[in-house]
């Protein structure tokens, strides 16, 4: 009888997993389902939520946004764009503990963010970006061990960022920017060592660099732009973060001099640190950084001259000087720079006449040299090949001579100031050529007077002080 009764009892045991399976994942897919749209009905605007409905309920996977894995367990919700307007607080966390990506930027959803999406523990990505969230970060944000992107940005967000936040060690992206948020607990957060993307811009940090950046040593980029931080940039940042690439400190209240090893680190291809108050002259370590395409070092109390090394960065495309209190003359070196599309050197004391070698910036699309000591004449040879500008501001200088013709080859320009230096003669009648200028300033020179030969169906005279393409918004060609 117990040889009979062993395989039979086995065959019981085999018949009960085989039954009571599928009723688990059914029951288990109709709690996420009724979750979902339990959620989904208490918002306003869900016209991209249609498909959410209990009466199809077996196709809960290919609902819209929605992703299963195999076993039918709802692992993504994907909502991103689409126009959902109301709160998290009928998203019941708890009922759907496989999520392990959730994507509702770009929406229109508001309140705080509950507490309980600690509950969501197996997420790996959370977005709720560009959206009206306000009140704090949740500090219970910090048990989502799992998390590698981390995006609250463009929120209302306020308080302090939670140090809780640094218990994520596993995060690569964080994005807290454009929301009211202050400075961290300087010494319970800690570094975050797997952290390549860090944006806190746009926020009310204060006081010095929030030191557990220095212990986030994969980062490849940091925006700390438009802040309340003081304070000298650490020489330790340098030693801290050879990866860095990508390094946004503008609009804060940064001082001293600049660190000479900053311009150390090989990788880095964008320096904005503009508008701040530093000191000093610009190191000749400049040259060190060859990768280096954008560099903006606009609006500081920076001196002396500017290094001839800058032209050791062959692949700059960007570089802002300009509003400092530099007092040297424009190096011959900068017209190495031969990928420069910007740049810009205006407001500060710069003396001596344009190098030739700046013909050499054929691609140069904006130039801005006003208000230096600048004299001489302007080469025909700089117009013959300075074809790509659309800006051409040398206004409150010296310059002397006349404008050349050749002035009618930029014909993409829409800005041309020439206002307050000393050429003379008359104007050239070439500059009926631009036809894209909106914005013309010729007043407080020598010139001798009105080009008559201008095209009529393009400028007529209003008086003696001017000639007026049809089209311009500002022109004043002689002083009244």
């Amino acid at each position: 009888m117990f040889s009979f009764k062993k395989p039979l009892f086995l065959f019981f045991i085999v018949m009960f997993v085989f039954v009571s399976l599928p009723v688990e994942i059914t029951l288990s897919t109709r709690t996420e389902a009724e979750a979902l749209v339990k959620w989904e009905n208490s918002l306003s605007s869900f016209a991209s939520l249609n498909s959410w409905s209990l009466d199809n309920i077996q196709n809960h996977c290919n609902w819209a946004g929605i992703t299963c894995n195999d076993d039918t367990s709802v692992i993504e919700v994907n909502l991103p764009s689409s126009n959902l307007n109301g709160t998290l607080e009928q998203f019941s966390m708890s009922s759907l503990p496989n999520l392990t990506r959730l994507d509702l930027s770009f929406n229109k959803l508001k309140g705080t963010i509950p507490p309980a999406i600690r509950n969501l523990s197996k997420l790996t990505h959370l977005d709720l970006g560009s959206n009206y969230f306000y009140n704090i970060i949740p500090p219970e944000m910090g048990l989502l061990s799992e998390l590698r992107v981390l995006n609250l940005s463009k929120n209302q967000l306020g308080g302090p960022i939670p140090y809780q936040l640094s218990n994520i060690q596993k995060v690569q992206y964080l994005h807290l920017g454009e929301n009211n948020l202050e400075s961290p607990n300087p010494i319970k957060f800690s570094g975050m060592p797997q952290l390549i993307y860090l944006n806190l811009s746009y926020n009310n940090l204060a006081k010095e660099l929030p030191p557990f950046i220095l212990n986030c040593p994969n980062l490849t980029l940091i925006d700390l732009s438009v802040n309340h931080l003081s304070g000298p940039i650490p020489e330790s940042l340098m030693t801290s973060l050879q990866k860095l690439e990508y390094l946004y400190f503008t609009y804060n209240s940064f001082q001293g001099k600049l660190p000479v090893n900053l311009f150390k680190l090989a990788s880095l291809q964008v320096l904005r640190l503009g508008y701040n108050n530093f000191t000093g002259a610009i190191p000749t370590e400049i040259g060190s950084i060859t990768r280096l395409q954008i560099l903006d070092l606009y609006n500081n109390s920076l001196s002396g001259r500017i290094p001839p090394s800058i032209g050791q960065l062959t692949m700059l495309e960007f570089l802002d000087l300009g509003h400092n209190r530099l007092n040297s003359t424009i190096p011959s070196e900068l017209g190495l720079c031969t990928n420069l599309t910007y740049l810009s050197l205006a407001e500060n004391s710069l003396v001596g006449k344009l190098p030739y070698s700046l013909c050499k910036l054929t691609k140069i699309s904006e130039l801005g040299i006003s208000d230096n000591f600048l004299s001489g004449e302007i080469s025909p040879f700089f117009l013959t090949n300075w074809t790509q500008l659309i800006s051409l501001q040398l206004q409150n200088n010296s310059f002397t001579g006349n404008i050349p013709p050749e002035i009618g080859r930029l014909t993409e320009l829409t800005y041309l100031h020439l206002y307050n230096n000393e050429f003379s003669g008359s104007i050239p009648p070439e500059i009926g050529n631009l036809k894209e200028l909106m914005s013309l300033i010729l007043s407080s020179n020598m010139l001798s007077g009105i080009a008559q030969d201008w095209s009529e169906s393009r400028f007529y005279i209003t008086n003696s002080q001017g000639i007026y393409p049809r089209h311009l918004e500002c022109i004043q060609i002689l002083s009244i």
